[in-house]
């Protein structure tokens, strides 16, 4: 079961300014007109005759028929009119009838108390609305909240824009509001004694089993944080590409869903509990935000993979929401099992040399290493000549130049024999790197 209830946020006394939160260059952003014709044309009447479009004609496509089988017995066939759907353009937001589908899905699961004023885009995997959506808000220089730690492929889309990125810390129950809070008065201090510096208008957040911390931030926090985030008026982009791999007995309550003003950007992916080669996302949001990412989309790939989206489209259709949600179940359970193999590996391998907290979903671990003030070499030089491969924690730092003492384990892949022996390899290493330290600390003194 799913926790319930809204915030206890009063309303928003007027309608946000979205315009705030768009910068220049996506503000100068047009509808393509061919792209618009094919959004007016898909579901035109059939008597409709169009020789407007610079589509390939179906029958010239070499695919009779695509059939896909399930494991657990289920299957379908494309072809037909589906088929040459399924490899054909389509509208920049999505393939209407997945869209319809995620629509649905998003309002049955989430619930949202904004949705007459909500959309949905779909895009090529999470990654991508990310990207979309900060290259949209994002000024040169400008200030900018993340989660510290944060997943790297945000750092990456920012990083050329060269913004001041402001960290908020995480604890166990993931990012601190008190700290939110402290952050943006200390901001806001240097706005009154500058007037060139600007308030930060975006909160990235990856709220459930993070990236790379493995935490889940709870409801109360939540709208803790929400609230902080109506009075300072910023837009909360939700990372949540680990909701459905939530270890807990019930499922998280999204910001999405306690988003009684409109300013929630929320990033769903069907990556981890579905296939990832789908590259199947999508963004949640506010109108007029999702139309903007719209007019980027359709600059830059006109649409997501088709044949992706029907795929997808059709395990909903043969499934069903609640059966879609039991699949997800037994994924989250398949990676909590790994995360237990790999808490015991680590106990096992690891006690006295490093520490951690017990991650509350997803794929990671995040390990702090004792009197190693920095990993990168001993992972990245003499880890590799070992054999074996961690992720130094300078890769989720917002100063990635800076030392680092955090590791991030994966146990998605690895087998659970794999996973035992690269514990008792990191523990080598680790007492190696201490025994270094200290004999370099012995001849300077």
């Amino acid at each position: 079961m799913m926790e319930t209830g809204h915030p206890n946020t009063t309303k928003s006394k007027m309608p946000i300014d979205y315009s705030y939160f768009i910068n220049a260059l996506s503000s100068r952003r047009r509808p393509g007109i061919t792209r618009e014709l094919t959004k007016k044309l898909y579901n035109a009447p059939k008597e409709t005759i169009s020789l407007a479009e610079g589509m390939p004609n179906d029958g010239s496509f070499p695919f009779e028929a695509i059939n896909v089988v399930l494991k657990d017995g289920s299957s379908y066939t494309l072809q037909g009119g589906e088929l040459a759907a399924s490899l054909q353009y389509l509208p920049s937001q999505g393939y209407p009838p997945l869209l319809k589908t995620l629509k649905e899905f998003t309002k049955y699961v989430h619930e949202p108390p904004n949705w007459r004023n909500t959309d949905v885009i779909i895009t090529n995997g999470s990654q991508c609305g990310i990207s979309k959506s900060i290259e949209m808000c994002i000024e040169e220089g400008c200030p900018i909240l993340v989660q510290n730690p944060l997943y790297s492929g945000t750092e990456v889309v920012m990083k050329p824009f060269k913004p001041t990125l402001l960290p908020i810390d995480q604890d166990d129950l993931g990012v601190i509001p008190a700290h939110l809070v402290a952050t943006l008065e200390q901001w806001k201090e240097k706005c009154t004694a500058d007037p060139t510096i600007k308030m930060p208008k975006m909160f990235y957040v990856n709220p459930t089993a993070a990236n790379p911390t493995g935490t889940t931030i709870p409801v109360d926090r939540k709208k803790e944080i929400y609230k902080i985030c109506c009075d300072y008026n910023i837009l909360i982009l939700e990372d949540d590409a680990y909701y459905f791999m939530d270890f807990q007995d019930s499922k998280p309550v999204s910001f999405l869903s306690l988003d009684v003003e409109g300013r929630v950007l929320r990033f769903d992916s069907l990556s981890k509990v579905l296939a990832s080669g789908l590259r199947m996302g999508w963004v949640t949001g506010p109108k007029q935000l999702i139309h903007n990412i719209e007019l980027h989309i359709q600059s830059a790939y006109l649409h997501s993979s088709s044949l992706s989206q029907s795929i997808t489209n059709n395990i909903f259709r043969v499934w069903g929401f609640d059966k879609m949600l039991e699949h997800f179940a037994s994924v989250s359970n398949f990676y909590r099992i790994r995360r237990d193999l790999t808490i015991s590996a680590m106990e096992r391998h690891l006690k006295g040399l490093c520490d951690w907290s017990i991650p509350s979903g997803g794929m990671f671990v995040w390990i702090k290493v004792r009197n190693v003030p920095d990993v990168y070499e001993m992972l990245m030089t003499r880890g590799l000549k070992k054999h074996v491969c961690f992720a130094p924690g300078q890769a989720f730092m917002t100063d990635p130049a800076a030392a680092c003492n955090y590791v991030r384990a994966a146990y998605s892949r690895a087998s659970p024999k794999q996973i035992d022996k690269a514990m008792r390899l990191l523990a080598e290493l680790i007492r190696e790197e201490q025994q270094l330290l200290r004999r370099k600390l012995d001849n300077f003194i």
